[in-house]
């Protein structure tokens, strides 16, 4: 199905004390000539005063600062409907802590003006600087996602590298409370494709920088993520009768990763 809306994006970069990493970012997004929405969460007064000198410094680039720590999700959930409501039809998210490969801002843009009902998803392709712990614990979220969608197809859920269709996004996180932090990019996935969002996924290298700042809270984040995929288990099974219709039906259309 194809949008009627035009194609209107834009990037949102969710922010929380990256300062040191941030203008390497938004120089990089500049060159791509779109609007640029920093969603300042809470930062400390010099991540505060660093991103008031690269808004000056951008033209294309505003903030959006939020009065209180949200979490990840908070922030991009709030950058989304502000950019909504600002006309844009899609936002990229980027993450301002340099993680993610800018080089295939192109191509994921340029599928997203393809498939613009689609939600354009990163998959993280890594190199040896991700921690292993990370690593191997992402496959336990796989797995729970695919038991919760009853599909392999969502590849991976937990890369917060792109591009959301802002529409039913919104009318999503304003029908269903979804979690703010670490556990909102798998949860906004897996409620998509409940609603029959269909997902296009595109390899991306994803590194962990050196002396790079993480929030990513351990003990806390992992009992969120683990209560999320409680909730989202019991909201498949009285979903199992329009899953396997769903799985039906993408079987007759196979998506893979492009």
């Amino acid at each position: 199905m194809m949008s009627t809306v035009p194609f209107k994006p834009c990037f949102i970069v969710p922010l929380y004390n990256h300062g040191a990493t941030l203008t390497a970012t938004l120089n990089a997004l500049s060159q791509f000539n779109l609007p640029i929405l920093v969603v300042d969460d809470g930062s400390n007064d010099e991540t505060k005063a660093i991103l008031a000198e690269q808004v000056a410094a951008h033209p294309l680039c505003q903030s959006l600062t939020l009065a209180q720590n949200l979490g990840k999700g908070g922030a991009v959930m709030a950058g989304m409907r502000h950019q909504f409501k600002a006309g844009f039809s899609h936002a990229l998210q980027i993450d301002a802590d340099g993680q993610h490969n800018l080089a295939d801002i192109p191509a994921m843009l340029a599928s997203a003006e393809l498939n613009p009902c689609d939600l354009i998803a990163g998959v993280p392709v890594y190199d040896n600087s991700i921690p292993k712990g990370r690593l191997y614990g992402r496959y336990v979220t796989h797995v729970w996602v695919w038991i919760e969608t009853l599909s392999l197809e969502l590849k991976d859920t937990m890369c917060g590298f792109r591009v959301y269709p802002l529409a039913p996004c919104c009318q999503l996180v304003t029908q269903q409370k979804l979690g703010q932090r670490m556990d909102f990019d798998i949860e906004i996935m897996v409620r998509l494709y409940w609603q029959g969002i269909a997902f296009k996924q595109l390899p991306t290298q994803v590194i962990y920088p050196k002396d790079g700042i993480s929030h990513f809270r351990g003990w806390a984040d992992n009992v969120l993520i683990s209560k999320m995929h409680t909730k989202l288990f019991f909201g498949m099974l009285i979903r199992i009768p329009k899953l396997l219709a769903m799985k039906w039906q993408r079987y007759q259309q196979p998506q893979g990763i492009d």
